[in-house]
């Protein structure tokens, strides 16, 4: 950072700190308080063009990065808000354009959050419905073919769900997570899930496990919304290392995903279910294509060729990222490695932090098969990170051998002392916390 950027930087952390500390005392989930803002903000929700609403606990960036990259390719303007950023706040909000949409500026979304807050008057608000509040009032303002909106926490009282008519509901794969804020079963989380369902809005769900596709399909019929569910509706599969899609309307064989891994390919097939199931936008075999090979999303089983932080690890080594931090998310990263070792066998070394609040033993155990050597580090500026010593006893308990380093750095460093016969692979893995800081001290953060 340049001398002249601080001061900038120092009142936009400063912005962000007064927003934070007007958060609620109590966690009361409810779309109160930003249906308030939008009201004094004369309602920028209503503004915006066609939504496409995208909930579900793991697989939704992806999911939104296929999207955004199949309308892109077919030359329409996409804006794009996701969630949480890994270095960047401005990583929230992609702009779209012809040619392919930008992240917002720095000066643009200072003044955006500046006018939000102005307009809430010190009234109570998370950072989160701030951060959703902005987004639209951006969106808003400027032209755009779609909108793809990832829904924060959960979908019934997201901030995210005062958007009335989307084009269409999308949910990707429902599993246990943030049980103390939606519920602790899978039924439960599923209903909060599913409370994105619009009256009449078409409805595109991925495979689900039983008793949440039950509570999809019960919510569908009664919002009267049409259905389009992976196994029933449409199917996608993998060919000769080619990616398979079919439905009603035919079949499309495509090349693979650009984005690493077998439940890639059903994160590709929700994003083609979903643009034929609304069938607005006239897209060609050509552009599908083009967006399944081309689609990125970082921290998501992400290879990181070259940076600082790689070159201090074992000469030949390879690096991966995922920032997986739930037992399902786990098992996509496990079963990725599983792939890359039939490839190519490397042992494998999964260097871990977590948050406090996760199961590190359920996301650990999808490991325990492949590896036996855990490095279980802290997760940068987190107070609410699992210490290493709490992750260090799950892997234990699972017979896994344990080191506790002081942080990613110093993991590959001690990596590098040991002697391996092949180069060893390396999964960074455990949180999206944990993932921000090392792509930042990388020095590769998401363009």
């Amino acid at each position: 950072m340049t001398a002249g950027a601080a001061p900038s930087q120092a009142s936009f952390e400063a912005l962000i700190a007064r927003i934070s500390a007007l958060h609620p005392k109590r966690i009361d989930l409810s779309l109160d308080r930003m249906r308030g803002l939008m009201e004094r903000l004369d309602h920028p929700e209503r503004k915006l063009p066609p939504v496409i609403h995208v909930a579900g606990t793991n697989g939704k960036g992806s999911t939104v990065a296929y999207l955004r990259a199949i309308l892109e390719a077919s030359g329409l303007r996409v804006h794009v808000f996701t969630s949480p950023y890994l270095v960047r706040i401005n990583e929230c909000y992609r702009l779209g354009a012809v040619g392919g949409g930008k992240l917002v500026g720095d000066d643009e979304l200072r003044a955006t959050f500046e006018d939000c807050e102005r307009v809430n008057a010190d009234n109570p608000i998370t950072i989160f419905e701030m951060e959703t509040a902005v987004a639209f009032c951006l969106f808003a303002k400027h032209p755009a073919d779609v909108a793809l909106l990832e829904v924060g926490l959960g979908g019934r009282l997201d901030s995210t769900n005062v958007v009335e008519t989307p084009l269409a509901s999308v949910i990707t794969p429902v599993s246990m997570d943030h049980m103390e804020f939606l519920g602790d079963n899978l039924t439960a989380i599923a209903g909060e899930k599913a409370a994105i369902i619009k009256r009449k809005v078409p409805v595109v769900s991925a495979e689900q496990a039983p008793d949440a596709m039950a509570v999809i399909e019960a919510e569908a019929h009664r919002m009267r919304a049409p259905l389009h569910a992976a196994g029933q509706q449409w199917h996608v599969g993998v060919e000769r290392g080619r990616l398979v899609y079919q439905d009603e309307r035919g079949l499309l064989d495509l090349a693979a995903p650009k984005l690493f891994g077998r439940h890639q390919f059903d994160n590709a097939g929700l994003a083609i279910a979903t643009l034929r199931a609304i069938d607005t936008f006239k897209l060609n075999i050509a552009a599908f294509e083009a967006g399944i090979v081309s689609a990125e999303w970082p921290a998501r089983m992400q290879r990181l060729v070259s940076g600082t932080l790689v070159c201090q690890g074992p000469q030949g080594s390879e690096v991966w990222l995922d920032g997986g931090h739930n037992a399902e998310g786990g098992r996509v990263a496990a079963a990725a490695l599983g792939d890359l070792e039939e490839r190519v066998s490397r042992p494998l070394v999964v260097i871990a932090g977590m948050m406090a609040n996760k199961d590190a033993n359920a996301f650990l155990a999808n490991f325990a098969g492949l590896t036996r050597h855990i490095i279980a580090v802290p997760v940068p500026g987190r107070d609410n990170g699992m210490a290493p010593d709490k992750l260090a006893d799950a892997a234990r308990a699972l017979g896994m051998r344990v080191e506790i380093a002081t942080g990613v750095d110093a993991a590959l460093q001690r990596l590098a002392t040991l002697a391996y016969e092949v180069p060893p692979r390396i999964l960074i893995t455990g949180s999206l916390y944990l993932a921000g800081p090392v792509l930042a001290a990388n020095g590769t953060p998401p363009a």
